[in-house]
């Protein structure tokens, strides 16, 4: 066995004649096992959130998006809805039209965006599934709409209320003068026939009609959209599929995966997630001191042993490296109970919710394996390197004095 190591494992587990090196020995190994466990638990909640958010936006949102490079719509030609329905990518693809609207209900008002969509507008997306009470709208009436439940909060609007319908208010596009506020407005009265929910944002923000009614609200002609959302089939790669189809339809259309339309949603996350590990990593640095302090004790307190091995042939070199394996095994030791606790924890969250976020959604985190190990690399280099601090302290000079 190579004699540091069995020197530095017996210093490890051998107590101490001196009661005071146990305590702040102990106290170290506490240290890193927290220090492990919260950003374990850090990682696995943000990875958690990253999950959530892609399946909430898989409800909310489609796969690819096209819109017009200039101006806000364009007219779907039949070159392009032939290019779409051939392609063995695309499951689906529906018509939308999207506006920023004036919402009305008695003495309330509202500002969002009215969405109107196309009838097979379930097949790109899963918000019919995010209905908390009503239905889907019913291409058969089409003054109905279906409202995210954050504007039927503020609204306190129910569905199917005929006392009252919601009143939906879009500026019209005529330049000239304005003789009225109701001259200035394009209206529809409409019944609430269904409540989504979601992420607030998106709770907040849209009224789903029908796409007929959203296109002559805006004066729009029969083909005439804001943008064409599809949906992939299973296994496509959504940034080369959007490449190729941005090459094949010219540069009058942007086209626009999921990702990259939401992409300031990504980036807060991503940025929350390294600030978050930055950190914690800094107070994982500052509990490390006391591994410092526990190796650097054990040294005063193993003095006369030292002096004994240098007087038997030990380099010194060899003496620092007995308290550099002793301070990343007692490092590596804190790591595992850490990440074995955090793990336990993880997987009786995911299993039992006993953390909510709401009384219906529970704190969301995920294990991955990728996370135990930046957890277990980033605590060994920091023992690593506070072993390293400590044990230089060690000379000739201090072991012969």
């Amino acid at each position: 066995m190579n004699f540091p190591f069995y020197i530095a494992k017996r210093y490890l587990f051998a107590k101490s004649g001196n009661n005071t090196i146990n305590i702040i020995t102990i106290i170290a190994s506490f240290g890193v096992i927290v220090g492990s466990l919260a950003l374990f638990i850090i990682l696995s909640g943000f990875s958690g959130f990253n999950s959530f958010t892609n399946n909430m936006l898989d409800y909310s949102d489609p796969d690819i998006k096209i819109t017009a490079t200039k101006g806000k719509s364009f007219v779907v030609s039949d070159s392009i809805t032939s290019l779409l329905t051939v392609s063995k990518e695309i499951k689906a693809f529906a018509n939308v039209v999207e506006e920023r609207a004036f919402l009305q209900y008695k003495q309330r008002d509202q500002i969002a965006y009215v969405k109107g969509v196309s009838d097979n507008y379930m097949s790109i997306t899963r918000i019919d599934s995010t209905l908390n009470v009503g239905q889907w709208l019913d291409p058969k009436f089409i003054n109905t709409a279906v409202i995210g439940f954050g504007i039927s909060d503020k609204l306190s609007l129910s569905i199917l209320n005929f006392g009252e319908p919601l009143q939906i208010k879009v500026p019209k596009a005529e330049k000239g003068l304005i003789l009225s506020a109701s001259s200035a407005f394009n209206s529809a009265d409409v019944q609430v026939s269904g409540v989504y929910t979601g992420m607030e944002e998106f709770a907040n923000k849209y009224v789903f009609v029908n796409l007929k009614l959203a296109q002559k609200l805006l004066n729009y002609q029969e083909n005439q959209v804001t943008s064409i959302e599809l949906r992939l089939n299973e296994n496509i790669n959504a940034d080369d599929f959007a490449a190729n189809l941005q090459k094949t339809l010219g540069n009058h259309f942007k086209v626009a995966t999921k990702r990259q339309f939401n992409a300031i949603t990504y980036k807060v996350l991503n940025t929350e997630r390294l600030i978050s590990y930055l950190i914690f990593t800094l107070i994982i640095i500052i509990a490390l001191f006391n591994v410092i302090g526990a190796i650097i004790m054990m040294i005063i307190d193993k003095k006369q042993n030292l002096k004994t091995l240098f007087n038997l042939g030990v380099t010194i070199k060899e003496i620092k490296r007995i308290f550099v394996l002793q301070g990343f095994l007692l490092t590596l030791f804190g790591l595992f109970i850490g990440l074995l606790i955090g793990t336990i924890l993880i997987l009786l969250q995911k299993q039992f919710a006993f953390f909510m976020i709401t009384q219906s959604i529970p704190y969301p985190v995920e294990f991955r394996f990728m996370n135990l190990f930046i957890v277990a690399i980033t605590i060994s280099i920091l023992g690593f390197l506070a072993s390293k601090i400590a044990s230089s302290r060690i000379s000739a000079n201090f072991i012969e004095k």
